[in-house]
């Protein structure tokens, strides 16, 4: 398993690349360091002895970890330990957690996942829902990461088209994980299945919203009829923080459409928890149940929320230590075709007008418009396919020549494209 770029360090080497900025730590048991990485610094972390976890993720002990720019985390020690930081970084250390009663609930999951494959049923299916910076991302990742140690491999769905944990943002994406999450480099992207809504808001796009996750749920149904293990395993779902209102519905559709057996409200939301209750009294076989959110969860604002959106753009190409190679390729117009889905435009789908079809697949001019906007390469042979089919990956156009009627992109693979047909939203990648 790869921590991002983990390579054995003497203490020397840390303290040339760092100075002496290198501090130790001890943990009490059951406590945690909450770390803040720098905007620009890398960080760099190991374990003298003990045992900590990120993420549910147990880290190797005398092995430097480099933590890349804005990342925040937490280290967590059940039963005591020592670490070292080399760099300068905002920490705070606790011992006031919920990882008790996280841990109860990967107990109880645990036990269903065997109840499941003893009566070949299927597994559990976990829904995180609370409002913005309440921890949802980091107990998805905690859960998955103690059912892959445990020998499972849960299907991670992420339905936060504003800060995917998964891939780039404007994407709804599920893969299966069979190792702990890495948490630098998060989990492998090889068979999963990423659909492209191209914008950061649900608001956006109301109906295509929808219509994405009712079709990732048909492909996760499907998957799990073929597959026993993953079925046993089941899923732990990620969602937005949008918690009223549309957002609100938006989340009771995700509920029944994926059909969640728990639901996890992150948080003291007695609203949320209440309006829950109420309209999903008559679904079977669903659990509702109100869990604290972490005090060292950070609060992220809107600007730092754009820059890690821009961050994660630039992570899918370079890695995120920037470690990969990218290519600038060109092609010409008549070997691409670009389309757009329904209005781009950012109203909600109650103030368009009635002649606008949010579903509706258009072609685009090649124009200068293009340039710095992210393009989905669609698996689609055919346009009216296109919010059906999964997408293989993403190019962000850098140049568009109208006099030789060519545009030039930067692709994360050295090879031609795959289909023609690109998919247009308003998501753009400023490098800078």
């Amino acid at each position: 398993m790869s921590y991002g770029v983990v390579k054995p360090l003497m203490n020397s080497d840390a303290a040339t690349e760092f100075g002496h900025q290198i501090r130790r730590v001890t943990l009490e048991q059951q406590s945690e360091i909450r770390i803040q990485v720098d905007r620009v610094s890398p960080l760099k972390l190991r374990v003298i002895d003990g045992k900590v976890e990120i993420f549910g993720s147990e880290l190797p002990q005398k092995v430097w970890l480099t933590l890349p720019p804005l990342l925040q985390l937490a280290v967590f020690t059940w039963y005591g330990a020592t670490i070292e930081i080399a760099g300068v970084t905002k920490t705070d250390t606790s011992n006031k957690t919920p990882m008790v009663d996280y841990r109860r609930v990967n107990y109880s999951l645990h036990a269903e996942r065997r109840y499941s494959v003893a009566s070949s049923s299927q597994g559990p299916r976990v829904i995180i829902v609370g409002a913005i910076d309440s921890g949802k991302s980091a107990l998805a990742k905690m859960l998955l990461s103690w059912a892959a140690k445990d020998g499972w491999e849960p299907t991670i769905v992420d339905l936060n088209v504003g800060q995917s944990s998964r891939t780039i943002p404007g994407t709804i994406a599920a893969t299966s994980i069979k190792m702990p999450v890495d948490p630098v480099e998060g989990s492998p992207l090889d068979k999963a299945l990423v659909h492209y809504f191209g914008h950061t808001t649900p608001r956006t796009n109301l109906r295509l919203y929808k219509a994405l996750v009712e079709k990732l749920a048909q492909e996760l149904e499907e998957e799990f009829t073929e597959n026993a293990k993953s079925r046993a395993s089941g899923m732990v779902i990620d969602t937005m923080g949008w918690i009223d209102g549309i957002g609100y519905t938006l989340l009771v559709h995700a509920i029944r459409k994926f059909n969640a057996s728990l639901v996890i409200v992150l948080g003291q939301e007695p609203k949320l928890v209440n309006d829950l209750n109420k309209d999903l009294r008559f679904k079977k076989n669903v659990q509702i149940l109100n869990l604290e959110k972490s005090a060292g969860v950070f609060s992220r604002g809107s600007d730092f929320r754009r820059t890690l959106r821009n961050n994660n753009i630039h992570k899918y190409y370079y890695g995120a230590t920037k470690d990969l190679t990218v290519y600038m390729k060109t092609a010409k117009f008549s070997d691409v075709q670009v389309y757009q889905i329904g209005n781009l435009q950012e109203r909600s789908a109650l103030q368009r007008g009635n002649n606008n079809n949010p579903l509706k697949i258009t072609p685009v001019k090649i124009d200068k418009d293009l340039v710095n906007k992210v393009r989905a390469i669609s698996y689609a042979k055919q346009p009216h396919q296109i919010i059906s089919r999964i997408v293989a990956g993403f190019v962000c156009i850098k140049n568009v020549d109208l006099g030789e009627e060519r545009i030039t992109y930067r692709s994360p693979s050295a090879t031609e494209l795959p289909s023609k047909n690109l998919i247009m939203g308003t998501l753009t990648w400023n490098e800078n």
